[in-house]
């Protein structure tokens, strides 16, 4: 979701790579690294060099939460269907990757989709591999052209209306340049919530990243780093191109919610992952976890 609807902000971060190392710790920031060091599975070779891969990748804590062959420990959340149900077929296993397609729709509809990860989690590290591809369909937003995203610290696919458009929650958005200029990818858009940038509460609802902008259809790399509520970084191939602390709930850009669930002011210290369908296709190659144990636990 990247709209910024009147009334709305959008602003840029200018909080850089050096900066939030400090406020993470370094030590955390080349964990990660050194984590994804050993957890790459090659795109070519033979089996038994993929299962070394694998195992490095276990032992540093990292798992595929997302198996390569099908939906198993995913739910779909449709807007104006019920928890569950994807008639459409939007979310898919195509080649082994994880691929949010509309080939059986005849129009958008405005539904917005996201599927959904089977538990909560509050302090780990995420990383997904994705690419935009493909032709918008026709009477999709023109703000959603080339953007998808994965929500996090959301709220369960059970606890939304049917005609909730977007989870309560945040959005590590996902944007492919359309050859007008500048587009960073790794942005944050808050449906519902809002954050302290560099110590200072925002409502803006977009707030955008240092990232370059990604023209073509590649594979790009975007790693979260989640600490409950006191801190968390956008990992663009390996720079850090955003960070954040303090979400809670609050503010707007989310429709037809349960009012009992969006409790303004609450923190939110742990929620859902959730893959998202805009109305432009999208394809994950992998989607890795590693949970973190937070100090004194």
């Amino acid at each position: 979701m990247s709209h910024a609807p009147l009334g709305v902000g959008r602003v840029r971060s200018t909080r850089r790579r050096a900066r939030w190392s400090g406020a993470l710790g370094t030590a955390a920031l080349a964990a990660l690294a050194t984590g994804w060091a050993c957890a790459e599975a090659p795109e070519t070779g033979n089996e038994e060099t993929q299962a070394a891969s694998l195992a490095a990748a276990a032992d540093s804590g990292w798992v595929p939460i997302f198996n390569g062959r099908d939906l198993t420990g995913w739910t779909p959340k449709i807007r104006y269907s019920v928890v569950g149900l994807d008639s459409l077929d939007t979310f898919r296993v195509v080649d082994g990757l994880l691929t949010v397609a509309y080939d059986d729709y005849e129009a958008f509809d405005g539904r917005f989709a996201h599927l959904f990860y089977e538990r909560p989690l509050s302090s780990y590290d995420l990383r997904v591999e994705y690419r935009i591809h493909g032709e918008q369909l026709p009477d999709g937003e023109s703000w959603a052209r080339a953007n998808s995203g994965v929500m996090f610290h959301a709220q369960s696919p059970e606890s939304m209306g049917v005609d909730q458009d977007f989870p309560i929650s945040l959005e590590a958005q996902f944007l492919r340049g359309l050859g007008e200029g500048a587009r960073p990818t790794g942005n944050l858009c808050t449906p519902g919530t809002d954050v302290e940038l560099e110590g200072v509460r925002t409502e803006a609802h977009c707030i955008e990243s240092t990232s370059p902008t990604y023209e073509s259809d590649d594979w790009v790399t975007l790693e979260l780093v989640v600490r409950g509520d006191e801190r968390i970084a956008h990992i663009v191939e390996g720079d850090t191109v955003l960070a954040y602390a303090r979400p809670r709930i609050g503010g707007g850009v989310v429709n037809d919610f349960d009012p009992a669930v969006k409790i303004d002011g609450t923190p939110l210290t742990e929620g859902y992952i959730a893959l998202q369908s805009e109305s432009h296709p999208v394809q994950f190659r992998r989607v890795w976890l590693r949970e973190v144990r937070p100090p004194g636990s």
